[in-house]
């Protein structure tokens, strides 16, 4: 029975995940945006569950890839279709810029089931931050509505994003193989400080999160050696 726990829980990330669009596409992009939170803590028991219990398998690291590419590659395409169509530019086909996301998170998904490089850390972003900072953007453009409704910006964000996802950045992951300080003190320094982040601003803090990760991963990584 042990052995389906870590599958049931990806089963469980792509089950929200398809919550998450059908409210996406819906217009509803704060319940989407919930269902990603569910997608993530997910996610990331899954990948705990399978070392806890010593079960990894080829078949789970494939479906949660599957899983991924819904929660995390379909749905902030989704997010960025709805919030481009509700932007300042007028266009029928604006919008459909925001599947760009879709398409470089497909890569990224690709690029890391094969890149040996990415067993421990990761090479580019990975795509449950790149989604949480996307559907962070409605809840922000509640209180900056003139900032988020921007299409100049969100093109901008768009074309970031897809560039961090493919990138060659070396990012640190959120994985734990222990619960030690010394090994995991970079992990541990970015949960704090996202904390307090997140109690001050809540989704508006997101933004800053993200920026938190890259630049506390460059700096882990500045002294060690590239691969």
């Amino acid at each position: 029975m042990k052995k389906h726990i870590p599958n049931a829980l990806t089963c469980a990330n792509l089950f929200s995940g398809c919550i998450g669009v059908v409210f996406a596409f819906k217009g509803d992009l704060n319940i989407a945006a919930y269902a990603v939170l569910i997608s993530g803590i997910c996610d990331f028991f899954d990948g705990f569950a399978a070392r806890l219990l010593n079960v990894k398998s080829p078949i789970g690291k494939e479906l949660d890839s599957l899983a991924d590419m819904v929660s995390f590659g379909f749905l902030p395409g989704v997010v960025m279709f709805q919030l481009l169509a509700q932007s300042d530019f007028s266009s029928p086909y604006l919008p459909y810029l925001g599947f760009i996301m879709t398409i470089f998170s497909a890569l990224r998904l690709a690029k890391f089931n094969i890149d040996t490089r990415q067993t421990e850390d990761f090479i580019g972003l990975n795509t449950p931050m790149n989604t949480l900072f996307i559907v962070s953007l409605p809840f922000i453009q509640k209180d900056y509505p003139a900032l988020i409704g921007s299409s100049i910006l969100l093109v901008a964000i768009t074309v970031i994003m897809s560039f961090l996802l493919t990138s060659e950045i070396r990012i640190f992951s959120l994985k734990f193989s222990s619960m030690k300080w010394e090994p995991n003190k970079i992990k541990f320094i970015f949960l704090i400080l996202s904390v307090i982040l997140v109690a001050f601003l809540q989704f508006a803090a997101v933004p800053f999160v993200l920026v938190l990760y890259i630049a506390l991963s460059l700096l882990h990584f500045r002294r060690l050696p590239k691969l």
